[in-house]
């Protein structure tokens, strides 16, 4: 008789719990998300353009954080993308391992970070750039005049 009071009992909770839940709106596809839009739209981005024309236009920009990789203060558009057998890059801004020292009205160059090879000689600078560093792009991106995507205080 216990059980049957017991089993009464959970049989009705749950029922009305459905029937709570079945009551209760469904949420709209376009509240989920970051997107105030439809989840099932794709959305296209703005347009947007890189600030500065030419190399050595614009000032060096700050590094976002500590250790983080420069920023390219300058439009790419023509040296993209790099390459195994074409880097523009280099053209300018590399030099070997002993000149990689920045010098005034000069681009940036290469550190000597880029000439060493972590995986199998951590503690030797080579003369060519290593193999894992080559595509600049893959780190160091250029600055563009965008709004962010999500706000943030960082």
């Amino acid at each position: 008789m216990k059980n049957k009071i017991i089993t009464a009992a959970m049989t009705l909770c749950l029922g009305s719990a459905v029937s709570i839940v079945q009551a209760a709106d469904a949420i709209k596809d376009s509240s989920t998300g970051l997107s105030k839009q439809s989840v099932f739209e794709v959305p296209t981005p703005e347009a947007f353009n890189y600030k500065g024309v030419m190399p050595g236009t614009d000032p060096v920009y700050m590094r976002a954080y500590p250790g983080a990789p420069p920023q390219i203060p300058h439009n790419i558009e023509l040296m993209t993308p790099v390459k195994a057998a074409v880097n523009y890059c280099l053209s300018c801004h590399g030099s070997s391992a002993e000149l990689s020292q920045p010098l005034k009205d000069k681009p940036t160059p290469i550190p000597v970070s880029h000439y060493t090879d972590l995986r199998h000689a951590p503690d030797m600078a080579t003369k060519k750039l290593v193999g894992a560093r080559y595509v600049c792009t893959q780190c160091h991106v250029p600055q563009a005049d965008v709004e962010p995507l999500v706000k943030n205080k960082f």
